[in-house]
C-alpha cells in the first residue's frame, strides 16, 4: 500500500500523506477552509460543523477535518449548498453569542468574527437567543470565563484533559443549558494550574487572561510610586505580533522604548534573575549530587527539577505531592527580580520598598497566579505587584497609539537589566538545563561546555521528553568526586509529558538526576498569555528567535555576567547563602486533587 494518496479538491489534483485530513489536503493547494474547533493533531472533533465540504457520491455534507483523505476522493468545498451550511452554523452561534464586538477585547482577534465577516454573516437572522444563563466566572487569580461567549467548540476541553492532563474543564448540563466549566465550583476552587492553554486555543473570548491594565496604568499615574517593569526573555520574541510584525520578530530594543514611552521609571530585564536562577538553582544542585553520591544521604531528593514554571509547581502539589522535595527550593526569576528590587535595588535608589511597583511581563497566565502566593513576599512586601501578559502589554501600547514598528531601540537600565545569552533560552523548552549544563559544566571542570556553539541540540525542542547524558573527566580539585559520573538530564514541555516523568519518580524508577519540566508546550515562547494562535509553525518561529537572540550575544554563560557578580558581593555573598536563601528561594504546598 502507497504511503500517500491522490484526490481531487476544486478540480485541483493533490497528493497526500495517508491519513492526511481533507482540511489539511485543501491548504496544500492553497483552499483555506473555514473551521472553529480544529486544531490539528489536538482537538480534531467535528464540532463546530463550519468546515464541511461535499464529497462526489456520499448524500450529506462531511466535517473535513474528520474527513481523511483517501485515493480517487472528489472534494467540493465551495457549493451553493456548503456555503449556506456554513453561513447557518455561524448565523446560529451568533445567535447564542453575547455581541459586544466592539468592548470585547478579542475584537481583530476573534475567530468567530473572522469566520462572520468572510460569511457576510450580521448575527441577525436568529437574533439573540441565549440558552444557559450567562456566567462570568472572576474567581482565579489568573483567568476569567464568560459562559456568554463560549460556542462550545470544546478546544479548551481537549487542550486541559489531553494535553495538560489537568481535567479542570468539561461540559456541564445537556442541550441548550451546556455549558464549558469546572464541575460544581468556580476556576479559583477548581484544581486548575493557571497555565492558560485553555485561553491560549479558544477561538473567541470565553476564557481569557484576568486584566492587569487598570491597576498597572493607575500605579503608573501615581506621583507618589515608582514603577519598574521587568520583561521575560520569551515576551522579545513574540510582542511584535502583537503590533503586526511576523512570528519570530526579534523586537527587544522596541520593547524597551515602547516601556518607556508608557511612563515606567526604570525597564530591567528578567535575564538578570534568569542568571541568578543558574546560580542559585545550579549550586543547590551540586549540593544534592554532593549529598546522594559522597555522603550517601538517602534523604536527598534526585533527580532534582526546575521551579521556573508556577503552572508546573501547581500541578506537582496538586497530583504528586509526595515528590515536592524533589523541586528546586529556588524561585522563578520573575520572583527573584521582584525580591531583589525591593531589596538591593531600593537601598541603592534610596527609595522605601512600599512606594516601589514591581510590574512583570510575562508569556504566562500561572504567572499572576504566582505573583499572589503568600510565600513570595520574604522581604516584608510582594515581589512582583503586578503581572501583563504580552497581550495585554499589546494592547497597552496600542492604547497609548504608539508606532511599535516605527520605534528605535532601547537599551535595558542598570542594575538589572543586563542577561547573558543563557538566559535568553529560558524561553524554549529545554532552554533552562542547557544555561544550567553551560554553567555546572565550567565551574565543575574548568571548561567550557563541551557542545557545538554551546547549543545541546538533543535538549531543546518543541515536543516530546528529551534526554542527554553528560560525563564529568577532569575535575577540579574541589569537585574530583563528580569525576567520571555521568549526569542525566531530561527536558519536557506540556504537563502530559510531566506527568510520566513524574510518574517514574514517584515509582523510584527515575534514570535522570536533572528534569526541566515546563508547563506550556514548547515552553514560555507557547504560553498561556502569548499572542494567539499558537501553532507549531509560530513555536519554532520564536524558537528560532531565541536562539538567534543568544547568538548575538558575547556573554553566554550565567555566571559570566559581571553585574551577577556584582550583588553577589554587594548584598548576597555567594550561592545559596542564609540572605539568597531568604529571599531567592521558597517552598511549596501539598494540595487537593479534587
Amino acid at each position: 500500500m502507497s504511503d500517500t494518496v491522490k484526490l481531487t479538491i476544486d478540480s485541483v489534483e493533490v497528493e497526500v500523506p495517508r491519513g492526511t485530513r481533507v482540511i489539511d489536503a485543501a491548504r496544500e493547494v492553497g483552499i483555506k477552509i473555514p473551521t472553529l474547533c480544529y486544531l490539528a493533531g489536538v482537538h480534531e472533533a467535528g464540532v463546530c460543523r463550519v468546515c464541511v465540504v461535499e464529497q462526489e457520491g456520499r448524500l450529506n455534507l462531511l466535517a473535513s477535518c474528520m474527513l481523511a483523505a483517501a485515493d480517487g476522493m472528489v472534494i467540493r468545498t465551495n457549493t451553493p449548498r456548503v456555503q449556506r451550511a456554513r453561513r447557518t452554523a455561524v448565523e446560529l452561534m451568533l445567535s447564542d453569542h453575547v455581541q459586544d464586538c466592539l468592548s470585547c477585547e478579542r475584537s481583530a482577534d476573534c475567530e468567530l468574527q473572522d469566520v462572520a465577516r468572510d460569511f457576510g454573516v450580521d448575527g441577525k437572522r436568529f437574533g439573540q437567543q441565549l440558552g444557559a444563563a450567562r456566567v462570568i466566572d472572576r474567581s482565579s487569580a489568573s483567568l476569567v470565563r464568560d459562559s456568554g461567549k463560549c460556542i462550545l467548540c470544546r478546544r479548551c476541553v481537549t487542550v486541559c484533559d489531553q494535553v495538560q492532563t489537568v481535567g479542570t474543564i468539561g461540559v456541564q448540563e445537556r442541550g441548550l443549558d451546556s455549558v464549558i466549566a469546572p464541575a460544581f465550583t468556580g476556576l479559583g476552587d477548581a484544581v486548575c494550574v493557571n497555565c492558560g492553554q485553555c485561553a491560549a486555543v479558544c477561538p473567541v473570548n470565553a476564557i481569557y487572561e484576568k486584566d492587569s491594565i487598570a491597576d498597572v496604568v493607575a500605579a503608573l499615574l501615581d506621583p507618589g510610586k515608582h514603577v519598574v517593569v521587568q520583561t521575560a526573555p520569551a515576551i522579545r520574541a513574540a510582542i511584535g505580533e502583537t503590533q503586526g510584525l511576523a512570528p519570530g520578530t526579534l523586537a527587544t530594543g522596541r520593547m524597551v522604548t515602547a516601556l518607556r514611552l508608557l511612563g515606567f521609571d526604570a525597564v530591567f530585564d528578567t535575564n538578570f534573575s534568569a542568571d541568578l536562577t543558574i546560580m542559585e538553582e545550579g549550586t543547590e544542585l551540586l549540593g544534592r549530587l554532593q549529598g546522594a553520591l559522597v555522603d550517601r544521604d538517602p534523604a536527598v531528593a534526585l533527580p532534582m527539577t526546575t521551579s521556573c514554571s508556577p503552572g508546573w509547581v501547581k500541578f506537582l502539589e496538586h497530583f504528586f505531592p509526595a515528590q515536592i522535595p524533589n523541586v528546586s527550593t529556588a524561585k522563578s526569576p520573575q520572583q527573584m527580580l521582584g525580591a531583589v528590587v525591593k531589596t538591593f535595588y531600593a537601598e541603592q535608589k534610596g527609595v522605601a520598598p512600599e512606594d516601589i511597583v514591581m510590574v512583570s511581563v510575562m508569556p504566562c497566565t500561572a504567572k499572576k497566579y504566582e505573583a499572589g502566593r503568600p510565600e513570595m513576599s520574604d522581604s516584608g512586601h510582594a515581589d512582583v505587584d503586578h503581572v501583563l501578559t504580552t497581550r495585554e502589554l499589546g494592547r497597552l501600547i496600542r492604547r497609548y497609539g504608539i508606532d511599535f514598528a516605527a520605534l528605535p531601540d532601547g537599551a535595558f537600565d542598570d542594575p538589572l537589566g543586563l542577561g547573558s545569552g543563557a538566559a535568553d533560552i529560558f524561553a524554549n523548552s529545554g532552554g533552562v538545563s542547557e544555561a544550567a549544563l553551560r554553567t555546572v559544566h565550567e565551574l565543575v571542570t574548568g571548561r567550557e561546555l563541551p557542545a557545538e556553539n554551546l547549543h545541546v541540540r538533543d535538549l531543546m525542542d518543541i515536543h516530546g521528553i528529551r534526554e542527554i547524558e553528560l560525563t564529568f573527566s577532569d575535575c577540579k580539585p574541589e569537585y574530583r568526586w563528580l569525576e567520571g559520573v555521568t549526569a542525566r538530564v531530561a527536558a519536557t514541555s506540556g504537563l502530559g509529558h510531566a506527568r510520566r516523568l513524574m510518574e517514574q519518580v514517584a515509582a523510584g524508577e527515575s534514570p535522570y538526576h536533572f528534569i526541566e519540566v515546563m508547563a506550556c508546550p514548547g515552553g514560555c515562547i507557547g504560553g498561556g498569555g502569548q499572542p494567539r494562535l499558537t501553532t507549531d509553525a509560530v513555536r519554532r518561529a520564536r524558537f528560532q528567535a531565541i536562539l538567534a537572540e543568544d547568538e548575538g550575544k558575547e556573554l553566554r554563560k550565567s555566571h559570566e555576567n559581571p553585574d551577577i557578580a556584582t550583588i553577589y558581593a554587594q548584598f548576597f555573598g555567594e550561592p545559596n547563602s542564609h540572605r539568597a536563601h531568604e529571599l531567592l528561594h521558597t517552598h511549596y504546598t501539598a494540595r487537593e486533587k479534587v
